[in-house]
């Protein structure tokens, strides 16, 4: 009979990016409840949460000089989405409320990184 791998019980990032987004908010004291996770039709990149702050971040990088800043990347329509991914993601949760809420962007340029909280 064959079984399928033991799971972790971290959710883990798959963009290189994404991990080291993950790895730099770990290393703040954050947990990351979420990852790559598709709901409400939409992706959230990352959730993580420090004490009573609950963030939804999502994550962009750049590695040329072409198509701008990786924080213009996320644009009125991908806020729509994010929102949209949140208030699901937040409706399959149980003892979450009265957390603060927050929408953050992680920026990557040329492997350095940028964080943006509450950026929209």
């Amino acid at each position: 009979m064959r079984t399928s791998p033991k799971q972790s019980s971290q959710p883990r990032p798959r963009h290189p990016s994404e991990v080291r987004a993950a790895w730099w908010f770990r290393l703040r004291g954050y947990r990351i409840l979420d990852a790559n996770c598709w709901v409400g039709g939409y992706e959230l990149d990352l959730v993580v949460r420090r004490g009573r702050v609950l963030a939804f971040v999502e994550v962009k990088s750049k590695s040329g000089e072409g198509f701008g800043d990786p924080v213009e990347m996320v644009t009125d329509v991908k806020v729509d989405h994010i929102r949209r991914a949140a208030e699901a993601w937040l409706a399959r949760q149980r003892g979450l409320d009265g957390l603060e809420l927050r929408f953050d962007v992680i920026a990557e340029r040329a492997g350095r990184i940028e964080h943006l909280p509450g950026a929209f």
